[in-house]
């Protein structure tokens, strides 16, 4: 059989999503009857004329050319080149950035997610990913033999997230300090990090595989008009979230301290409240999820209401409100609706990636979209409906992927555009490795296994060492 050499459309073209968050590079070898062969199959007939076509050589063959990269930098109606490196730096600098501010948030809490309202470093991480994840989807799907059996693969892996994400931030793991791990099933966290990155990827996926609608696009009106239906859904999802966080009763509610045995009561009675008590969001939670399965360690702990060292974590000030100490989950069921939007977002970014060749047709599409969404969040701003990562609102979804968009692009142009590959590389390993690096920095693994190592007693254990006391 002809081996398979990518063609012109097909340069940016990455495999299906793996659960480990990154992509990687392979070449296919024609053989067999065809089946199985998803996304990647080709007539051996057209291979074989791929192969035989001078357009078929990367440019940086016929220049002398040894770096890879450099086949980025060609001219654009000859250029030929690997996958873009920058969806791989780009995921690595979102996960970098969430191990900085989890072990840096505690010593500088400005950096730390907002207590509420507002929009911090640490904010900017979940947008992060979830709009990575978009544009890779537009390229692992750019071609599609079987529908089904697309479908089938994205449940799966997304099922996969959810599982692993349940393993990892149920609450199996208890912490360094505890030499314990398990954990009540009446009592895990049902939602989490992973969790919300599989709800956004599965609804991302099933929309790319069944609304695409045939043929190219050559301008922005073409792209709009191809993906129409995905811009529908993004209506349709923003409506929902705005007509349910406004127009959604809360009444009053209460929960329950492990260690006391009376209910606390928190007093709402309002409609379109935003605010930590009385918001939608949480309503839905604990009808639906139950309030034993929301995060226990909410971020309005850290408001001035319920902190005496906001905005970190502290005692209860005098007279601080019933609702301080309630369980609240960041990644609820309401919130994941608009962190949906910012997946399908980045889904568009990829769009412009299959169907514009040219460089600066590329940046240009990206600068403008980017820019329209800053400014979109910006007047849901002005008309009262705040940033709040907690609550994801329109705001925020509007601002975070505009500032995802604007970092893509100057990552596009270090290591796409320039070739500056080398100050990046190691982002782009780590981008490869997404998922078990964020298993090993955002659950404890390592220093809980660390600190399972100690003599006579249990705080005497080498975490000491690096000033990692005893809780």
């Amino acid at each position: 059989m002809y081996e398979r050499v990518r063609s012109d459309e097909e340069q940016d073209t990455l495999p299906p999503f793996d659960v480990n968050m990154g992509f990687r590079g392979f070449r296919v070898v024609g053989g067999g009857d065809g089946g199985g062969r998803g996304e990647e199959h080709y007539d051996d007939v057209e291979m074989a004329r791929q192969r035989l076509s001078p357009r078929s050589v990367p440019l940086c063959i016929h220049i002398g050319v040894k770096d890879e990269s450099a086949a980025v930098q060609a001219p654009e109606e000859g250029k030929r080149g690997q996958r873009l490196a920058s969806l791989d730096v780009f995921r690595g600098v979102s996960v970098a950035l969430m191990i900085f501010v989890d072990n840096a948030g505690g010593v500088f809490p400005d950096i730390n997610h907002s207590p509420w309202n507002g929009v911090t470093l640490a904010d900017l991480v979940m947008p992060f990913f979830l709009f990575i994840v978009g544009v890779s989807l537009a390229l692992a799907y750019k071609r599609i033999s079987s529908k089904t059996v697309s479908t089938q693969k994205a449940i799966l892996r997304a099922l996969k997230l959810v599982g692993l994400g349940i393993f990892l931030q149920g609450g199996y793991f208890h912490g360094v300090g505890t030499l314990t791990y398990g954990l009540d099933i009446e009592q895990m966290r049902i939602l989490g990090i992973l969790q919300r990155i599989a709800i956004s990827y599965l609804i991302s996926a099933l929309c790319e595989i069944w609304l695409k609608r045939d043929g190219n696009a050559s301008s922005g009106y073409d792209l709009l008009h191809k993906y129409r239906h995905h811009w529908a859904l993004v209506m349709v999802l923003t409506v929902l979230y705005i007509a349910l966080t406004y127009g959604l009763f809360v009444p009053d509610w209460h929960y329950q301290l492990p260690s006391q045995s009376e209910k606390i009561l928190v007093k709402c009675g309002v409609r379109g409240d935003t605010g930590p008590a009385c918001n939608a969001a949480g309503l839905i939670d604990r009808t639906i999820l139950g309030i034993q399965h929301l995060y226990k360690k909410p971020v309005y702990r850290r408001t001035m209401q319920c902190s005496i060292n906001s905005p970190d974590y502290g005692p209860l000030p005098p007279y601080a409100p019933s609702w301080c100490q309630a369980p609240f989950d960041p990644e609820g069921l309401l919130s994941s609706v608009m962190a949906i939007v910012t997946c399908l977002v980045g889904l568009h970014f990829g769009h412009v990636i299959v169907h514009f060749k040219g460089h600066g047709d590329r940046i240009y599409h990206w600068a403008a979209f980017s820019s329209c969404l800053v400014v979109i969040g910006l007047v849901f701003e002005l008309f009262g409906m705040q940033v709040n990562k907690a609550l994801y609102t329109c705001s925020y979804t509007c601002i975070t992927a505009g500032i995802a968009g604007i970092l893509f692009i100057g990552l596009y142009f270090m290591v796409d555009y320039f070739g500056h590959r080398g100050p990046m590389i190691v982002f782009e390993l780590i981008g490869k490795h997404a998922l078990l690096i964020f298993t090993l920095a955002a659950t404890n693994v390592v220093p809980v296994t660390i600190q399972g190592f100690y003599w006579q007693r249990p705080e005497n254990n080498i975490l000491g060492f690096f000033g990692i006391g005893w809780k």
